[in-house]
């Protein structure tokens, strides 16, 4: 295979084929530089596992929630509601209905809901534990920053102080708190990502709490404002009939109000409460350090090829020079 092809065309003229690969050749020069190559995949596959071992694992937990149907929160005078629902929506009234899985979804996300967790349960200590100090129960002192870049991160800051407040946590949440949702199943996952374990269970369950008591606490909030105007127009009528199905209307923002203080399973039902995991999820150091001896090793040949590749092109040119 190392003798060139040659072509003759129809003029006689012929050509010679100096583009075939030599595979023997090849191997060759693979072979040649395999401590080159042996090199390269020792260095990057050992500089992996070594960082790797100083990364921090992370631990994740989930929890499972499903929206309760209309016919679950209703009852009997969710139907009832529906019956003189033209009635409600001609006064300009909200008819209570089970919350959408889009709503409780957007509601996850929402900055409003990550608020009002960093505040009930007082996680800026948790999410910041390196500027906390917790025998003093108090934010540390920002020590010289030696790092330019730090200094010009608080030119640029509009904050005056280096204690972490509520959107630092807002934020620090939306990096750690994923939220999915199933549109086949109709079912919606939330899960967190935390060094430690028994913490992480704990955030996705101040999330699943707070949603649904901010859910009970919004329905019974617009229950009560219905009630209020159902029972100014029923001071302002005289019909019997009217009068009839506006009693039914406050009966039902009355059952509403009863559902929301009860809470459990008013918007939905949690089919897989959050626990505490017993195995690390990240980082993968077996996978790690398999795709990085995989790449490294490619990396390695192609460098052995590329070098031979040059030191061709410098023998030609000299030997150009040469013969001139």
């Amino acid at each position: 295979m190392s003798d060139d092809i040659k072509i003759s065309d129809k003029a006689g003229i012929i050509y010679e084929d100096e583009d075939e690969i030599d595979l023997v050749e090849l191997a060759k020069t693979i072979w040649n530089g395999r401590k080159l190559i042996l090199w390269i995949t020792g260095v990057f596959t050992v500089g992996v596992v070594v960082l790797s071992l100083f990364m921090t694992d992370i631990y994740t937990a989930k929890a499972v929630l499903k929206p309760t149907s209309p016919t679950q929160s209703g009852g009997k005078l969710s139907a009832l509601a529906s019956q003189f629902g033209g009635l409600a929506s001609l006064a300009g009234i909200a008819m209570p209905s089970s919350a959408s899985s889009t709503e409780i979804v957007n509601l996850l996300e929402s900055n409003i809901l990550r608020k009002e967790v960093i505040e009930n349960n007082q996680l800026l200590p948790v999410l910041f534990p390196d500027r906390w100090d917790e025998g003093k129960k108090a934010w540390k002192k920002p020590g010289i920053r030696l790092n330019p870049l730090a200094w010009i991160a608080k030119l640029r800051s509009k904050k005056r102080s280096d204690v972490p407040d509520t959107w630092d946590g807002i934020r620090k949440l939306n990096d750690m708190v994923m939220i999915n949702y199933d549109v086949k199943e109709d079912i919606i996952t939330v899960s967190a990502d935390f060094p430690d374990p028994e913490m992480a269970a704990k955030i996705v369950n101040y999330f699943v709490v707070t949603l649904n008591e901010h859910m009970s606490a919004e329905a019974k909030r617009v229950a009560v404002v219905n009630k209020e105007y159902l029972e100014k127009q029923l001071l302002a009528t005289n019909d019997s009939l009217v009068q009839q199905k506006i009693y039914n209307l406050i009966a039902e923002k009355i059952e509403t109000m009863m559902m929301a203080e009860v809470k459990e399973g008013f918007a939905f039902k949690v089919l897989d409460p959050p626990m505490t995991p017993d195995e690390k999820s990240k980082p993968k150091r077996a996978l790690m350090t398999a795709v990085t001896f995989i790449v490294s090793l490619f990396l390695g040949v192609f460098v052995v090829l590329f070098r031979e590749y040059i030191k061709k092109i410098k023998a030609q040119s000299a030997g150009g020079h040469h013969a001139s």
